[in-house]
């Protein structure tokens, strides 16, 4: 990639891992919250109507559609990060630096988020 045999471009990438992360991240929140934002609209209504019917509506699918959308831009941040890493020269990477660190906790970030979309699918 880089004829630099700089070690900092190494590190570049893995900040931009690092903010996809954040990314992935940031969606699974926004998409627990917006499930649950039904549960709350639940809670504010008359107490005859609480109990008529407790069916998922469009918010439970969409904020279902957010966090799966988190999981998958972590998988593809992963694959990414990964296929840079076969670009680089054995200069650019410093010695005994673990590269897979970040990849651990991005991946670990997206079986999280499989198995809370699991949870709340399941918790009908």
């Amino acid at each position: 990639m880089s004829d630099l045999n700089d070690p900092r471009v190494f590190f570049a990438a893995e900040r931009t891992l690092l903010a996809w992360n954040r990314t992935s991240l940031t969606l699974m929140g926004f998409g627990f919250v917006v499930e649950r934002f039904a549960l709350f609209m639940r809670m504010l209504m008359p107490q005859d109507l609480q109990h008529a019917g407790l069916h998922h509506g469009s918010s439970f699918w969409i904020g279902i559609s957010f966090i799966l959308l988190g999981v998958v831009t972590a998988i593809l941040a992963i694959l990414q990060y990964r296929r840079m890493l076969l670009t680089f020269k054995s200069v650019e990477i410093p010695q005994g630096y673990w590269v897979n660190l970040a990849v651990f906790a991005t991946f670990m970030l997206a079986a999280l988020g499989v198995l809370l979309a699991t949870y709340l699918i399941t918790d009908l």
